[in-house]
């Protein structure tokens, strides 16, 4: 681990290997498995492609519904078992969650098929990158700082349109693992886009992502994707894990008032998701936190199978 350097356009974290599980610290599946998931993670991409074609033409609550399987039954392809805990509210939201995977993307979207806020080279990837624009993804390019007020308008005019919005506010992967908080971000999460939800009087939903071994029963940093590694070895990690569990805890809404201050509402919504107190931000920043359920459920599959920085 390292000191993380605080840059404001292009965050980083401290981590490198060291923050990887070492050799024989993560239950593994036998090879044949490996091979078998990847080929049903290559089915899912391309399944992905009809999956574009369909979602222009599609109303939103069938649109959504075929997203959230889409991502669902591709977590599940990788050998990744999703459980939920909590509920999202009915009406349109900003959800903000911690990033230490490219995982974190299809578990959101397995659980809120949302508009998501993504760095611009996202674009260019092969299938993931059609489906990211076809779901109306928000693309940053954060080599034009200027353009960040473009971005949060875009943001503020989904929310307007009742489309939910998803964004990791720490701008950047890192491994999230017990005790590391030498390697988070510097300058915690990011506040530009939690204006968005006070312009438009939308609640801000915190999610919690963490990622466990079920075979060991302890949390497990197999699925982080920081520092030199590649995705091709990331993506090898998690397919040759053995019981590998991500978690999606929903928060407590927070509802800013109009004159609420950015900065300190992604202080609150920082503590939320990373359960560190806030030194009274919550009540500084005038939220009024509603409590939602916490009951946790295991996501099954359908029952018919048909470095990462998301900007904030």
């Amino acid at each position: 681990m390292s000191a993380v350097p605080l840059d404001l356009w292009r965050p980083s974290s401290g981590c490198d290997d060291d923050c990887l599980p070492a050799a024989g610290e993560v239950p593994t599946v036998p090879l044949a498995r490996r091979v078998l998931r990847l080929v049903a993670v290559l089915g899912m991409l391309l399944a992905g492609i009809p999956v574009v074609a369909l979602l222009p033409v599609l109303p939103t609550p069938e649109r959504q519904a075929l997203v959230s399987g889409w991502a669902r039954t591709t977590v599940r392809a990788f050998g990744v078992r999703l459980v939920v805990r909590g509920r999202l509210p009915r009406r349109r939201a900003l959800l903000v969650a911690n990033h230490a995977s490219w995982l974190d993307i299809l578990a959101v979207l397995a659980v809120a098929p949302t508009r998501m806020v993504a760095k611009r080279e996202i674009r260019s990837w092969p299938v993931v990158g059609l489906l990211a624009a076809a779901a109306g993804t928000v693309f940053v390019d954060r080599a034009r700082p200027l353009a960040l007020p473009r971005t949060v308008a875009r943001v503020a005019d989904a929310l307007r349109a009742g489309r939910s919005v998803a964004v990791f506010p720490e701008g950047t992967t890192w491994c999230a693992g017990n005790g590391a908080t030498d390697c988070r971000p510097g300058g915690g999460f990011r506040p530009a886009t939690f204006q968005a939800a006070i312009d438009t009087g939308s609640p801000v939903v915190p999610l919690r992502l963490t990622y466990s071994c079920a075979a060991t029963g302890s949390t497990t940093t197999a699925a982080a994707f920081l520092g030199a590694d590649t995705l091709l070895r990331s993506v090898a990690r998690v397919v040759a894990a053995r019981e590998l569990v991500v978690s999606v805890t929903i928060a407590a809404a927070l509802h800013p008032a109009r004159d609420a201050d950015r900065r300190l509402l992604a202080r609150a919504a920082e503590s939320a998701v990373h359960l560190v107190p806030t030194a009274g931000a919550v009540a500084r920043a005038r939220l009024r936190p509603v409590p939602t359920a916490t009951q946790a459920v295991s996501v099954p599959p359908p029952a018919t199978g048909s470095d990462l920085d998301l900007a904030a």
